[in-house]
């Protein structure tokens, strides 16, 4: 019985372990935990990694104090100046919304897409990802995201008191939350991803200098 009990406990460890990535740019490593409870986000971004998808992109797309983007797979070779973010793989991913647990508190990983414009149901693009870096917020600052949340999704996202304090003391980008699946975070290199995230940029946001991406390993 106490032999079964144990085998049982430690699956249910092994059922938590999250899959790590580290992303090797010519800015430093950055390290990644993708989360088990967005499943379909989390495979379909092992499954690129696994192709060598990302190796050799660029860090295209980049705001100070807001997030840094990449998985353009038109960057690989691009030119100087050349406008880029429109590179995308040919299918798309349902949304995994997973508030209030996971939100885009600094350093969390989330999925870019189209606009709700010509994608009402928010699905995630299959390849292109941002890393928050966001803003810390005051209370007056959340009131007012609050209400854009409001008016953007009906009402049916509500900032709850720990992701205001959170917020309020680590910093993110509210704004997005509900919106954008945010599916891993970064556990090492967010010093890496402060470093670019203040680089200069073009007028398409794109930093002057390049941040390519080396290659991407599962851990």
């Amino acid at each position: 019985m106490i032999i079964s009990l144990l085998l049982l406990f430690c699956a249910s460890i092994s059922a938590q372990e999250r899959t790590e990535v580290v992303l090797e740019t010519t800015e430093g490593n950055i390290r990644i935990a993708l989360f088990n409870e967005t499943p379909q986000h989390r495979d379909n971004f092992l499954k690129l990694v696994r192709m060598q998808f990302y190796d050799s992109l660029l860090v295209h797309r980049v705001i100070k104090d807001f997030m840094i983007q990449m998985g353009d797979l038109n960057s690989r070779n691009a030119q100087p100046g050349q406008l880029l973010g429109a590179g995308e793989l040919d299918y798309t991913i349902e949304s995994e919304f997973r508030l209030p647990q996971i939100y885009h508190r600094r350093g969390m990983v989330a999925a870019a897409r189209e606009s709700d414009k010509v994608n009402p149901e928010r699905r995630s693009g299959a390849a292109q990802f941002y890393i928050v870096w966001g803003k810390i917020y005051d209370d007056r600052r959340l009131a007012q995201v609050q209400a854009r949340l409001d008016s953007a999704t009906n009402g049916q996202v509500k900032l709850t008191p720990e992701m205001m304090e959170t917020y309020k003391t680590v910093g993110g980008t509210p704004h997005l939350d509900g919106q954008y699946t945010v599916f891993g975070e970064v556990t090492e290199g967010l010093d890496v991803v402060d470093r670019i995230q203040q680089m200069a940029t073009d007028k398409n946001d794109r930093p002057t200098k390049d941040v390519r991406i080396l290659r991407v390993t599962i851990i």
